[in-house]
């Protein structure tokens, strides 16, 4: 017997006298809650004219549905038998099953009731069951008009709001002025990136109201308008790091147009000087109690491991300034980034801790620990309650914590008044509350991973576990694995949106990290609480958190070593429909494919080489490296990145790209994993932030680089990074010779004090022109790499070798760029040139006229935006250079 049957059998509607009976999916409020999202969505930026239309049709089309009485007239042959049976439907209710006659109940079967007039009732039942869906349908369908209506006309009042009076106009003009400011977040860091030659600085965003503003003409005007305040990199960053939601400053800076279309800011807002911020009033007590106690897990966790001690803040109360850019990029390769803020999950481990699992919080055998306390049910909920608000007040209002917030708060009521919990029309009420409430949610990709992630594990998740234990698979096994599998498939065409690259190890990575996040969340949360009353046990306990948190941190790190953790894709929207429909047609086939076990492991077969990326396999399937290779030019994009065979398994690496995850992918297709020596030829982003990728997993003898530390920031970052892996870092010296097997070279520029003269010119003070240029020798092919020479640093180069011979290989300088000394290449007269560009670049690399003026000499041109990584082999009459695309 079905639990359908034993239900009806009870003669109770499903869920009403026992709670822990099973009701169908409730999905009544999903349809409201996606039309107020898209509604806001919509609106959010829009003209408010636009907006002001929209919310009038949806409201007009809602009033129609409601009162046309057409939409509830029965049809012509319904109406007279309607009539008919109408005095023994007198007590037909709509909703709660209708019922016609003396008892009939339309839609579990239609019998004759005892006190009507046989087929007259049933007639009448007939009519009335019409009139009543219909009347349903009308109203549902006016309610997802409404709530449309609600979510545009939310978004428009709250944009007019955000961008009335005058910030917006003086943002436009990029005016001056000075300004008193309330915080409304904490200060993050942005993530340093390489635009052309250059790394963008780290620098401090926080949210803010302007609550007053001063013009240049010296009037003011009271206001609260949004800004983004950006701090640049300087000497008070340390003080604005510090600075708590709710503190008011008085700042005087520069307005900008917002970054972005349809955000919440209405302007940026830069500050002057490098000065500390002037602070004019302290933040609430609520905030100061916070900012304490995420000060004093900082603190607990300041003995730990570099990774745990970065990691276990931002996972307990989204923290995360102290996570570096590599370990960032480990954790976005994986797509574990879920883990470096707070989640809901970690909301839902704390509730579970207090409450157990909602489905048993009404039974006499309630888990959790207030029951194990003695304390009420419904003190329970008002406890649970206080600690939802604090888990936001303590880890900030994101996104995903407020969403889970809505959740928590929505099932502790039910709970608290003896109600159904359903947790599905929890999240749509969330939802629908929350993008009402702020309307900028609706176009936070925050929020959309969360709610999918969310409602893929409260509607997948639980069906896949089971089809999964019906094959064996043990059951908290099945649970993780549909678990992940589910979040993973709903998210991942949203991930395409925001990076266009799927991780093919994201699945097995969550899985390997999953069950270390309860103990670290448990743990991190009661040093936190500790902090300020016992540092020493918060200090202990922050310990014990730091190993489930290592672990995390050496999942993503290892998955994210693999050359195959994730794959290119397709970008935009077309992307993203793309891996959604990829996705559908795998769920559809899994069930075909489970029932055949042969099937299920060639598949984990070719998804684990699709992994690792074996060299010997893919030299085989793809045909690279070519067998022989002496010199390689990796595409790295808009940088360099050059390898020189040394040997099995060897190369002697020149400059690094500007991306590590690109080097390091080049680097192991080559087959290398040793490096007897990395030089970089100078200190430009696009030579040098690889680093951390050519490093990965290598054994590397010695860093070399050239004499002018400029720019200073990407020099230290170069030795900050050589120091964290012990490996010595020395300055190539003008004539050095060095030689490993068939391999030598001599550094021929740039001069050093000791030569620098009529010849040779002065000590060059430009990056590009500081580049070191090596000629090599490999075997029997001679190749010139001048780095990014300029065309005064190539005439004082030839000026200063005049006997320079003629080379199979030149790696044209500063990426083909038009800035080329036509003397330097008449003597090096090339047989093969090779540019290493970036797709689509800014720049117009390679100028067509350095191409025309090599191919004229009888140089063959290859490019790796056209070609891909390059390889050159053979010698004499066999030499050849092969590009991999």
């Amino acid at each position: 017997m079905s639990a359908q049957d034993v239900h009806a059998a009870s003669g109770l509607r499903l869920g009403v006298s026992d709670p822990r009976q099973e009701g169908p999916v409730d999905l009544r409020l999903l349809a409201p809650a996606a039309a107020a999202w898209a509604g806001a969505a919509l609106a959010v930026g829009a003209p408010g004219q636009w907006t002001a239309m929209g919310v009038v049709l949806c409201l007009g089309a809602a009033m129609v549905l409601l009162a046309a009485p057409g939409l509830l007239r029965p049809r012509a042959g319904e109406r007279r038998r309607g009539d008919t049976g109408g005095r023994d439907g007198e007590g037909v209710t709509v909703g709660e099953g209708i019922t016609a006659g003396g008892g009939v109940t339309v839609g579990e079967g239609i019998t004759a009731g005892a006190g009507g007039e046989g087929g007259e009732d049933v007639a009448a039942g007939g009519g009335v069951a019409a009139r009543g869906r219909r009347r349903m349908h009308a109203t549902a369908a006016a309610a997802v008009l409404l709530c449309a209506a609600a979510g545009a006309a939310s978004a428009g009042l709250h944009s007019a709001d955000a961008r009335r009076g005058p910030v917006p106009g003086l943002a436009r003009q990029f005016a001056r002025v000075e300004a008193e400011i309330t915080l409304t977040s904490d200060a993050r860091r942005t993530y340093p990136r390489v635009r052309g030659d250059h790394s963008t600085p780290v620098s401090l965003l926080l949210d803010a109201e302007v609550t007053l503003l001063t013009r240049a003409d010296g009037t003011a005007v009271r206001l609260r308008t949004p800004v983004l305040v950006i701090v640049p990199p300087g000497g008070a960053t340390a003080e604005w790091q510090h600075l708590l939601p709710s503190t008011r400053l008085r700042i005087a800076g520069r307005l900008a147009p917002p970054l972005h279309k349809g955000e919440r800011a209405a302007a940026v807002l830069r500050p002057e000087g490098k000065g500390p911020p002037r602070v004019t009033g302290p933040p609430s007590l609520l905030q100061r109690t916070a900012g304490r106690l995420r000060a004093g897990l900082r603190q607990a966790t300041d003995g730990l491991g570099p990774d745990a001690r970065a990691l276990l803040p931002g996972l307990v109360v989204g923290d995360t300034t102290r996570i570096t850019p590599e370990l960032h990029e480990a954790f976005r390769a994986t797509d574990l980034t879920h883990l470096m803020a707070v989640s809901g999950a970690n909301l839902a481990i704390l509730l579970v801790l207090l409450i157990g699992p909602p489905g048993r919080a009404l039974r006499a055998e309630r888990g959790g620990l207030a029951p194990r306390l003695g304390i009420s049910l419904r003190m329970t909920a008002l406890l649970g309650g206080g600690l939802t608000l604090a888990f936001v007040l303590v880890c900030r209002p994101e996104p995903s914590v407020l969403r889970a917030a809505a959740c928590g708060l929505i099932t502790l009521l039910a709970i608290g008044t003896g109600r159904r919990r359903t947790l599905i029309p929890a999240l749509c009420a969330a939802v629908l509350l929350l993008v009402l409430y702020d309307p900028w949610l609706a176009r936070s990709y925050g929020f959309v991973l969360s709610v999918l992630a969310t409602g893929a594990l409260l509607t997948l998740a639980p069906r896949w576990s089971e089809a999964l234990q019906r094959r064996g698979v043990p059951p908290r096994l099945a649970e993780a694995l549909a678990a992940a599998a589910a979040a993973q498939a709903v998210c991942s065409p949203v991930v395409v949106l925001l990076a266009s690259r799927v991780s093919l190890v994201a699945i097995p990575c969550n899985l390997l990290a999953e069950f270390a996040v309860a103990p670290a969340t448990v743990l991190g949360f009661a040093a936190l609480a500790l902090a300020p009353v016992a540092m020493p046990v918060a200090v202990l306990l922050a310990r014990v958190a730091g190993w489930p948190a290592g672990w995390i941190a050496s999942v993503a790190r290892t998955g994210a070593a693999f050359p195959g953790a994730e794959t290119g894709w397709p970008d935009g929207p077309s992307g993203a429909v793309l891996l959604a429909v990829l996705t559908l047609v795998l769920v559809l086939a899994a069930r075909w494919v489970g029932r055949r076990p042969w099937v299920c492991a060639a598949a984990a077969l070719l998804l684990v080489l699709a992994v690792l990326r074996p060299v010997p396999l893919t030299r085989v399937l793809t045909g690279w490296p070519p067998p022989g290779w002496a010199f390689a030019m990796c595409d790295v994009g808009q940088g360099d990145a050059l390898v020189l065979a040394a040997g099995r398994g060897a190369g002697v690496v020149v400059d690094a790209g500007p991306d590590p995850r690109l080097a390091d992918r080049c680097l192991r297709e080559l087959g290398v994993s040793r490096i007897p020596l990395l030089l970089l030829t100078h200190f430009h982003a696009d030579h040098v932030r690889g680093l951390p990728g050519v490093l990965r997993g290598r054994a590397v003898g010695a860093i070399q680089t050239t004499s002018l530390d400029e720019p200073p920031e990407q020099a230290a970052f170069v030795r900050r990074t050589a120091a964290q892996a012990r490996i010595p870092v020395m300055r190539a010296a003008p004539g050095e010779r060095r030689r490993i097997g068939a391999l030598d070279w001599q550094v021929l520029w740039p001069p050093g004090e000791a030569v620098t003269g009529p010849a040779a010119g002065p000590v060059p003070q430009d990056p590009n022109d500081a580049s070191v240029t090596l000629f090599v020798r490999a075997g029997g092919l001679t190749l010139l790499l001048p780095g990014d020479l300029e065309p005064p640093a190539q005439q004082a180069l030839l000026r200063s070798h005049p006997e320079l011979p003629r080379v199979d290989v030149l790696k044209v300088a500063h990426h083909g760029s038009a800035h080329q000394d036509s003397a330097l290449l008449r003597a090096a007269r090339p047989r093969f040139a090779l540019m290493s560009v970036g797709r689509d670049n800014p720049y117009g690399h390679p100028a067509a006229r350095t191409v025309d003026a090599l191919t004229a000499q009888g140089a063959v041109v290859l490019r790796t935006d056209r070609d891909g990584a390059i390889a050159v082999t053979g010698t004499g009459s066999r030499l050849r250079a092969v590009g991999r695309s």
